[in-house]
């Protein structure tokens, strides 16, 4: 499975990366866009490489078996992409994104003025994905190995939204995918070509 994660990954964004939600998920970018911001974001920030395909990665589970008709179901992508995944990226990659949307529960939560920052769609998405975690649910966010990495991806996530924004284009973080598809390797040094404001 691990030799043919990348081309499956440029055909699922080659399908759906145009997309962009409808009704009250809308949001300023496609899904393509918004994936490669918040892989730039992570890449500007120093995060290690499986962090950055964590970033491109988090919002896939939207492609398996296809985009959601309705925007008043959770569809919980942050797990429909997790059996994808995990046959060729280890937890590094696969638990951040798991941990995203409870990562967004948690800084509602315990972070003020968090809330406010967020887009109308994120909004509408908490309130589906069961809005502020209540005690338990904190300590237990808390407790996960990746619970500072998904926090960072979340970060991410809620920048990456700018429309008309530069990117490098998704083969530059295909590359990156191959790379850690194949095992272990030294960290990926940034192309500074890429690093526009």
């Amino acid at each position: 499975m691990s030799q043919d994660i990348v081309p499956r990954i440029d055909a699922l964004f080659a399908r759906f990366g145009a997309n962009a939600y409808e009704g009250d998920r809308r949001e300023s970018v496609s899904a393509l866009a918004h994936a490669l911001q918040c892989a730039q974001l992570a890449e500007w920030a120093g995060a290690p490489s499986a962090l950055v395909a964590a970033a491109l990665l988090h919002d896939v589970g939207h492609f398996v078996g296809g985009l959601m008709d309705s925007d008043q179901i959770d569809d919980r992508h942050e797990n429909r992409a997790l059996p994808l995944l995990s046959g060729a990226f280890g937890p590094e990659v696969t638990e951040p994104i798991r941990l995203h949307v409870a990562a967004k529960r948690y800084l509602v939560t315990v972070e003020p003025g968090y809330r406010e920052g967020l887009s109308p769609a994120s909004i509408h998405s908490l309130a589906l994905q069961g809005g502020d975690l209540d005690d338990a649910g904190r300590a237990a966010f808390e407790a996960e190995r990746f619970a500072a990495e998904a926090v960072a991806l979340r970060r991410w996530d809620d920048a990456g939204k700018q429309s008309g924004k530069t990117t490098p284009p998704l083969d530059y973080y295909l590359a990156l995918l191959e790379e850690l598809s194949a095992g272990p390797q030294a960290p990926r040094a940034a192309i500074s070509a890429f690093d526009l404001s």
